[in-house]
């Protein structure tokens, strides 16, 4: 049962180190204090092995990219490999500029992630080199579908043997994989899109997750992409009729304060290939 999690989240509230970009570092934030964690946001190159230090996992975040930034991704990540720390890469809009393909790539070969977690255009875009990722957004034609699950599910699993990390591909069907077990996760509703930053969230998500269950990463990955898509759900029977995106992204907020183990238990839609 993936609630378990949640709740050795709650009893442990490991400290995360953010290294995100500027639209959704609050969001982040907050979503680490709503599951219980506790959140670092240090991006110099200066201090981020040290905070690596204090913390008991990384995300690294690649949504608003610069000079800067880089050499501190590098130097948290390989700190933290060294310490023994599980580390989430978000590869956000890999595909749509030379330098974010670069750049993802780049820590792919020098940092050994936990999980890496993105939309299916950007996933594509590392492991083919390139793509044709929409800004941020994944291209429609790579959308997960009933009839191209199988396809893709194939496609995270190999992936994930190539890279090692455990892989979660998030849509309209979620996929979190390694290269022995798949969890195709059917949780969610449709106004997540309409709010920015709930895929940097629920990265958040997974890298408070994972370090609060050591040797248990694909289950952690999994149950933290349930937990995200039931707060979308629950956030959305919250909704009044007056409101509208802002409101909502309080409201996931809000659920993931309140979510118990239990409650993502009894919810959690998905199976197990």
């Amino acid at each position: 049962m993936l609630g378990r999690w949640l709740d050795r989240v709650r009893e442990r509230r490991p400290r995360i180190h953010c290294i995100t970009n500027y639209v959704t570092a609050n969001d982040c934030a907050n979503i680490l204090l709503a599951c219980g964690g506790s959140p670092i946001m240090a991006d110099d190159a200066g201090e981020v092995e040290e905070i690596a230090a204090l913390c008991g996992g990384l995300v690294l975040n690649i949504g608003t990219l610069d000079a800067r930034t880089v050499p501190a991704m590098l130097a948290a990540g390989r700190r933290s490999n060294a310490l023994g720390h599980p580390v989430v890469l978000d590869p956000v809009g890999a595909g749509a500029s030379a330098l974010r393909t670069g750049t993802a790539l780049e820590l792919l070969e020098q940092v050994r992630f936990s999980v890496i977690r993105g939309n299916i255009s950007e996933i594509r875009a590392l492991a083919l080199g390139g793509g044709s990722t929409q800004g941020v957004d994944a291209d429609a034609d790579d959308a997960v579908r009933p009839d191209t699950l199988d396809e893709a599910v194939h496609f995270v699993q190999d992936f994930a043997r190539r890279t090692g990390a455990a892989v979660a591909v998030t849509g309209a069907v979620d996929i979190v994989a390694d290269g022995e077990k798949a969890y195709c996760i059917y949780n969610g509703h449709p106004m997540m899109s309409r709010v920015t930053g709930t895929g940097c969230q629920l990265s958040a998500l997974t890298a408070v997750f994972a370090a609060a269950a050591p040797g248990h990463v694909l289950e952690a990955a999994a149950s933290a992409v349930c937990a995200m898509g039931v707060c979308g759900e629950l956030a959305h029977e919250r909704m009044g009729e007056l409101d509208g995106n802002a409101a909502y992204r309080s409201h996931i907020i809000d659920a993931v304060y309140r979510l118990d183990g239990e409650t993502l238990d009894r919810r959690a839609d998905y199976k197990i290939l």
